[in-house]
């Protein structure tokens, strides 16, 4: 096995927030399969250490960003991980980004270039006889890597991941000290971005290669509308940008096999999920479709074009499920649509085995994203045999085929595509998501079509080790 070693803020099942976490859970166990042990070096979050505190310290670090630190190696659920236990960063109440009012921790900046300080230590050789060969970074909280990299005079090949490009990492200029950055690096060609330091913009221009996490989001990047402000970087390394689609875990996501769901291997046996589910949300029996969303509540997801929507889907004898949390106007307004609207139930919150219940359950799943840089709910559903809804953009697009005429004729589609941040658009795809519905054959067929269609990490991982292959020689 090769060795690389994995950078990120989260991993299923020890720390998740996001998509994020599912995916660094799920890519090292495919990446074996391909030649490539990857080990991943995660926060010692106060969640993390409750499941990982037993690893045996590989590494001690007595002065770390102002604290005492050390690195704890382990297996844990199949996955080869290092964890950095710095109490003075990591231990607290309240979420890995967030204290317990929903505020971003003042030194998440510190937080991050400590786990980024580590892994340059541990590409140098740090940890003795385990070298990785190439670095894998994921978001901007690793971003800071091949600055460290450059501090130690350390040469290794780094592929620097993009989940979210909204999420730079900035912080101010007088904190380059205290990060131990190098502050001639403090430039447009660097990590500068508008007088600020850009994390996120350091690991652009310090990587070997870019990826995201589908190829409409790497197209996408390149643009004003969707670069965040960053699209001039991505436009200035495009021979180096290449998207490679997400998968998911289709061990943990499996119908015929989840122990949170009444199991099923084909679309008919949905229906003691679906009965199951609106018992869940007491919704009453009806033979209109039952969609469901399961979402952070914000405008990124388009659930504000959604409450637009819903009216029209309702009237149309449609049902939806809604949970997630979020922004608290958006809580606000969903509540108020499950008071005024029959057919329409809500949960603020997050869940795991009800969400799993969802898409067992659930005729369709609604992602009416105006930006996704891959998704990962419409693969479930794609996997779960829910007819997925979603937006022409990013992974979303790359991953759905439209069920227009020609699709349908050929027997190829598997879901409905409609046009991004546009209500209208969206009232018309659930309008024929009701038309269709009412066709059991063509619903049958949509739904077989989605579970049948390759949704794991088999060909991803292929391409990220050739990506890995072409770094290493």
């Amino acid at each position: 096995m090769k060795p690389a070693l994995a950078v990120a803020s989260e991993c299923v099942p020890l720390v998740k927030t996001g998509g994020l976490a599912d995916v660094t859970g799920a890519l090292p166990g495919a990446m074996a399969a391909n030649g490539w042990g990857v080990r991943t070096l995660l926060p010692g979050y106060r969640m993390v250490m409750a499941q990982a505190g037993h690893g045996v310290a590989v590494l001690d670090l007595p002065d770390l960003c102002g604290g005492p630190a050390r690195v704890l190696a382990l297996q844990h659920d199949g996955l080869d991980l290092l964890v950095l236990d710095a109490p003075h960063l990591y231990d607290r109440d309240g979420s890995p980004y967030l204290d317990a009012e929903g505020n971003d921790w003042p030194d998440n900046d510190l937080r991050f270039a400590a786990l980024c300080q580590v892994a340059a230590r541990i590409a140098g050789g740090a940890l003795g006889d385990w070298v990785p060969r190439l670095l894998h970074l994921h978001d901007w909280q690793a971003a800071l890597v091949p600055e460290y990299l450059a501090l130690l005079d350390v040469q290794v090949p780094v592929v620097m991941t993009i989940h979210n490009i909204a999420f730079h990492g900035l912080t101010t200029a007088d904190r380059i000290a205290a990060l131990g950055l190098e502050r001639a690096r403090f430039t447009p060609e660097g990590y500068e971005y508008y007088g600020h330091v850009s994390a996120l913009k350091a690991g652009l221009v310090g990587a070997d290669r870019i990826t995201t996490v589908s190829p409409t989001y790497a197209r996408e990047l390149t643009t004003p509308a969707f670069g965040m402000g960053l699209d001039g970087v991505i436009r200035a390394r495009q021979h180096l940008v290449g998207g490679i689609l997400n998968g998911i875990d289709t061990a943990l996501w499996n119908p015929a096999r989840d122990p949170h769901i009444h199991r099923f291997r084909a679309p008919r046996g949905k229906a003691a999920a679906r009965r199951a589910l609106r018992e869940d949300f007491a919704l009453p029996a009806s033979k209109g479709p039952l969609a469901v969303v399961i979402s952070r509540l914000s405008a990124q997801k388009g659930l504000d074009l959604l409450l637009e929507a819903l009216p029209g889907f309702i009237a149309a004898g449609g049902q939806l499920a809604l949970l997630g949390s979020g922004d608290r106007a958006l809580e606000h307004a969903w509540l108020q649509a499950a008071r005024d609207m029959a057919g329409v139930s809500v949960r603020i919150g997050y869940d795991e085995a009800l969400a799993h219940r969802m898409f067992a359950g659930a005729d369709a799943v609604l992602v009416p994203s105006r930006f996704e840089p891959c998704g990962l709910t419409q693969l479930y559903a794609l996997r779960y045999g829910a007819v997925p809804v979603v937006a022409r953009t990013g992974g979303l697009a790359d991953t759905v085929i439209h069920a227009n005429d020609a699709a349908l004729r050929a027997g190829v589609a598997t879901g409905l595509v409609h046009d991004p941040d546009d209500a209208a658009a969206l009232s018309a795809a659930l309008a024929q998501l009701c038309a269709l519905h009412a066709r059991p054959q063509v619903w049958s067929s949509l739904q077989t079509n989605g579970m049948k269609h390759p949704v794991g990490w088999e060909s991803s991982s292929r391409d990220y080790a050739r990506l890995f292959e072409t770094l290493v020689g």
